[in-house]
């Protein structure tokens, strides 16, 4: 892939290696540039430049490798070695969000800070984390560099798909006042041969926040028709392909579930209208999509206490729940705002215990991951999930779960246990015929 570059091969800082950076970093490299990501821990950046990948994604971890044995790609620790000599500097740093919906600028103005002093004249800073509208001013001003351009750059990166949606983009979204540095910045992304639109960044920055908010919004207004479906007896399934077969709809994200998580959407759709509101609108749609997100997973604990014979659930105190998935979406190892942690936690504080599997949670757990999963019982396989249990609960769309042995899991649940599939991922006819109950989400 390194031979694909059509303009000269550029020196790239990256600063910051989690899902965004290292992607980013891996994937510039494979298109001939020369890269150098900065991280602050010691002990990742020596598995990364071993060719070894910390996070789940699908064809990350060979890339890595592949860069590196090329020399393209090396990790160093700290971000002032990372921005030293570099013609562009990508900041990939977190953005963490406050309890009124505003985003956290603290790391991206230390991470300006520390590398305004390292930055070659003529350097190009781009903004890659997600941030609210006027962040560029706030680089600028950490910065305080006049021959340093700030620009732009939102990702849109599907975790579990990242590598594949960075080297297949829709669009590339540039913003910048610096019409110069921002086609640098295009020039990178050439060989892609992806539609380019550069704007001002106040609109870069919006159309990230607008695109998360409108996915989240379609998740939020299916789960909200599979509701109505329960109620007046119609199929989600025949519904979704009714409506999404029109081409002003579209199929995408409109799977029914137990509602939408992850870092993006939870974080950028509060974050809307926050940012709305600081600028005197009331973004009333945005706060019904999010309230409707809450109302699903309150759905799924319900249907969890009707499957355990306690009504709403209130009470599940002696009830034995066997989760299949942990992550928020299958695909990533990402606890972050998980809807199948979020139920869990509720199935817990009710008094019922869970015993959980997730392709991601075998062997040795980060002190952060095992944090998360404090008081889940995790086991090594589905089926050790599923033994003696009183309710199972289909949390994440892993392709595993869909074929699973149904006749072996109903030899080993108590009598009249029920699958409650909260991603449709099994066939109803065959889970009652293999003798278990079913309830899916917006299924008759």
């Amino acid at each position: 892939m390194g031979d694909s570059v059509t303009s000269a091969p550029m020196r790239i800082g990256v600063v910051g290696t989690g899902y965004v950076g290292l992607t980013t970093g891996a994937c510039l490299a494979s298109l001939g540039h020369v890269v150098v990501c900065g991280d602050i821990d010691p002990r990742k950046v020596e598995v990364l430049n071993g060719g070894g990948v910390p996070i789940v994604e699908e064809g990350l971890e060979a890339l890595v490798a592949e860069s590196v044995a090329a020399g393209r790609l090396s990790f160093v620790v700290g971000s002032q070695a990372a921005a030293a000599d570099a013609d562009v500097v990508f900041l990939c740093v977190p953005t963490p969000q406050g309890e009124d919906g505003s985003a956290d600028l603290s790391y991206i103005e230390t991470a300006a800070g520390e590398i305004a002093d390292a930055l070659r004249p003529g350097a190009v800073v781009v903004n890659k984390s997600t941030v609210p509208v006027g962040s560029t001013r706030v680089v600028e001003a950490a910065l305080g560099r006049s021959d340093v351009s700030v620009v732009s750059n939102p990702e849109f990166l599907r975790e579990g798909t990242a590598v594949h949606d960075f080297l297949h983009p829709d669009r590339v979204v540039i913003g910048s006042a610096d019409t110069a540095a921002a086609e640098r910045v295009a020039a990178l992304y050439e060989s892609l041969g992806a539609r380019v639109q550069i704007t001002d960044p106040a609109s870069a920055e919006t159309i990230k926040y607008a695109a998360n908010g409108f996915l989240a919004m379609k998740i939020s207004f299916v789960n909200a028709v599979a509701a109505m479906c329960e109620a007046v007896g119609a199929d989600v399934a025949a519904v979704v392909d009714g409506i999404g077969s029109d081409q002003r709809i579209g199929r995408a994200f409109l799977n029914p579930g137990p509602g939408w998580g992850g870092s993006c959407f939870p974080k950028d759709s509060r974050a809307l209208v926050k940012i709305a509101e600081d600028h005197g609108y009331d973004f009333s749609m945005m706060r019904g999509v999010i309230e409707v997100n809450d109302e699903q997973r309150a759905r799924m604990i319900d249907k969890i206490g009707r499957a355990a014979g306690r009504g709403d659930g209130a009470d599940l105190s002696g009830v034995t729940v066997g989760a299949l998935g942990l992550t928020f979406k299958a695909g990533t190892d990402d606890l972050r705002e998980s809807p199948a942690l979020a139920i869990i936690d509720e199935i817990r504080r009710r008094g019922g215990r869970v015993r959980a599997f997730d392709p991601t949670t075998l062997g040795e757990l980060t002190a952060h991951r095992a944090a998360a999963l404090a008081g889940i019982e995790l086991v090594a396989d589905p089926y050790a999930a599923m033994t003696d249990a009183d309710v199972i609960g289909v949390f994440t769309e892993w392709p595993e779960f869909a074929k699973i042995d149904l006749a072996r899991t109903a030899a080993s649940v108590r009598a009249g246990t029920t699958i409650v599939d909260t991603r449709n991922l099994l066939d109803p006819d065959e889970v009652r015929a293999a003798g278990l109950g079913y309830d899916g989400v917006g299924r008759r």
